[in-house]
């Protein structure tokens, strides 16, 4: 791990782990490892106040909270935010697909804001599920809703998966 990145915050870690650390890991295994703690998170997760809670083979989950820190000149947590979560739970849920030594880049991503999204909404859940996952490209779908299921934003995303 590169210590010189890292940074203590509510018991999370953040920075980068090395590509020695997580070449013998599925993209399932990094991911597992870092809900355990055993990875950092990645830095942008403390920035924008969100973590990834859960994973399992084709999906990945996010929780994430918003406040006056994200609001735009209209007064809103900006479509950003939302965006980067979304993004984020598409493209894990892809990397949970991944085999040891495969990796994956956004090819596109699109995202619909339902409602706005004010520090008050409360915790936001974000879950991305696979859709397709083939030899060169996956997709997946997330949604971004509040503790009681209520709609926020969804998306979709195509992924290119490459070979070591």
């Amino acid at each position: 791990m590169n210590e010189d990145q890292l940074t203590s915050d509510n018991g999370f870690r953040y920075g980068l782990a090395t590509r020695e650390e997580i070449a013998h890991m599925s993209g399932l295994e990094v991911m597992q490892a870092q809900i355990a703690r055993k990875l950092p998170a990645p830095p942008m997760a403390k920035t924008l106040d969100f973590w990834l809670r859960e994973v399992g083979e084709g999906i990945a989950v996010f929780t994430g909270r918003p406040s006056i820190a994200f609001y735009n000149p209209l007064g809103t947590v900006h479509g950003g935010w939302a965006a980067t979560l979304l993004d984020s739970a598409l493209g894990c849920a892809v990397q949970t697909t991944l085999a040891a030594g495969e990796g994956y880049t956004t090819l596109e991503f699109k995202v619909n804001c339902t409602r706005p999204i004010l520090e008050n909404s409360g915790e936001m859940i974000c879950e991305g599920r696979i859709v397709h996952r083939g030899r060169r490209t996956a997709t997946a779908e997330a949604t971004l809703k509040d503790a009681d299921g209520k709609l926020y934003a969804h998306g979709s995303e195509t992924c290119m998966v490459f070979a070591p």
